[in-house]
């Protein structure tokens, strides 16, 4: 055998499995692929490349210059009218992507890792192929195989992708200019962290959405909270919208909309095709290697990731589960730990979700719609940032955050919170569910004062009717 460990992907879930499997002594390679028809992906993936990193360095540049230009008045700051340079904005934006990137490989040499590049293809339990740029094909063999080749954005045929006018989240992220007026199809959490960034910059969005509610897998609440502060936004929202057809143009693009049962004509000089992600599965598995995919392009594997080959483990986004990264890099070191024979598993009840709008949206555990259909009974509290002196005071006041428990156990059932800072604040409540704490035991912990994160202590103890600084 050429390896103890071989590794197929080198995004998140990858390179942190093969980085993970070199630690535990095993011998590893990882295989990244250069180039797709649709994104460049170098080490550290899409998220690293085209996808999470890149887009948090657009959301926080355009978020100062939203404060600049709107926000610092209040302040008593006034800087005139400020100037925007998109090609320098997106230069910080390549640098930060290149550091990081570089990074990974760094690490790589550090931990002993082997780097191949090409396209891996698992031919049997322990045999890959591995197809270079140039189209020329090597095999190499190893005791252990882990999957970990990604996701890639879904495109639609009645809006498809040309490159320029209609584009998907990897070329938003890339526009040299700012669009006057610009449509997103898909207001998950790609469409609401790109619409953010380019409102404003100065476009005006329009978000085609063919769900009826907005961000469904959180409570109604909650989301009616975040309605009210993206419509002061001028996000313009529209719900159960379905986009029937486009014509490109050297003036745009024009878009068929049906809302609410009529057919709408709405011309923009750019849209955004943000209607989600599928597996990367295209040519992962040759046909009589052992390993099927099922109805939806996954592959299927038990609770440690192991799939129907013992020794052949998939993580990421091509198995079931929230296509997140940092559940990628969980799977990755719970693959390597169950290789070197370890019994690490993953909670996938506890995995937090953050949307990077401003505020932030962030959650994690039970929705009251999970409670209900599921019997349990429960209890919730509600905190308003509103009534938060340091949320105050830094004139950042928006949403909310919710805690549910149990009824009978007090143990916190889920967390939901619409806030600046939201997802630091979340992973402290995070770490408390992960020792299964009441919302009585966030009650009694001492927060620190003045600070955003108190919303949680509050909201904790609001459930029991407790909460000093609103009315129970």
């Amino acid at each position: 055998m050429d390896f103890d460990v071989l590794v197929i992907g080198g995004g998140p879930g990858g390179y942190v499995a093969a980085i993970k499997s070199s630690q535990l002594g095993l011998n590893t390679a990882c295989i990244e692929f250069d180039s797709t028809e649709d994104e460049k992906v170098k080490l550290g993936g899409t998220c690293l490349n085209v996808g999470c990193i890149p887009s948090k360095s657009l959301l926080d540049s355009s978020y100062k210059f939203h404060q600049l230009k709107d926000g610092l008045a209040e302040h008593g700051i006034s800087a005139g009218k400020p100037k925007l340079d998109i090609s320098k904005m997106m230069d910080r934006k390549n640098a930060i992507v290149k550091k990081l990137t570089g990074g990974v490989s760094h690490l790589f040499s550090h931990n002993k890792v082997t780097s191949i590049h090409g396209k891996g293809k698992l031919v049997n339990p322990t045999t890959v192929e591995v197809t270079d740029i140039k189209g020329k094909k090597n095999t190499y063999t190893a005791k252990n195989i882990i999957l970990a080749a990604g996701s890639r954005p879904i495109n639609i045929p009645s809006v498809p992708w040309n490159g320029t006018s209609v584009i998907g989240s990897s070329g938003a992220l890339e526009l040299e200019e700012v669009p006057k007026s610009l449509a997103i199809i898909g207001a998950g959490v790609i469409g609401l962290e790109l619409g953010s960034v380019w409102s404003r910059l100065g476009s005006k969005v329009e978000i085609f959405e063919a769900e009826n509610n907005l961000l469904p897998m959180l409570d109604r609440d909650v989301v009616k909270v975040i309605e009210r502060e993206f419509k002061n936004q001028n996000l313009n929202i529209s719900l159960g919208c379905f986009v029937k057809g486009s014509k490109t143009s050297r003036s745009g693009v024009s878009l068929e909309v049906e809302i609410e049962g009529k057919l709408q004509k709405k011309s923009f000089d750019k849209v955004i095709v943000a209607v989600g992600r599928r597996p990367f599965t295209e040519d992962l598995l040759a046909k009589d290697c052992g390993l099927e995919l099922d109805e939806r392009g996954f592959i299927t594997v038990d609770d440690y990731c192991q799939t129907s080959l013992p020794n052949v483990y998939a993580v990421g986004d091509i198995v079931r589960g929230p296509m997140l990264a940092h559940k990628a890099m969980e799977e990755g070191v719970m693959a390597a730990e169950r290789i070197a024979g370890k019994k690490m598993e993953v909670n996938y009840n506890l995995v937090p979700s953050v949307i990077y709008t401003h505020p932030e949206i962030a959650w994690v555990g039970r929705t009251e719609e999970d409670l209900k259909s599921d019997g349990v009974e429960f209890k919730k509290g509600n905190f308003p940032f509103a009534a938060s002196g340091r949320a105050l005071a830094a004139g950042d006041s928006a949403g909310l955050v919710k805690v549910l428990a149990d009824k009978d156990t007090d143990e916190v059932l889920g967390i939901q919170i619409f806030g600046n800072g939201a997802a630091e604040i979340l992973q402290q409540g995070l770490i408390g569910m992960e020792f299964s704490a009441s919302s009585e035991d966030f009650g009694l912990t001492m927060f620190s004062h003045p600070t955003v994160s108190e919303a949680l202590h509050e909201a904790a103890l609001a459930v029991n009717k407790q909460a000093i600084h609103i009315g129970n």
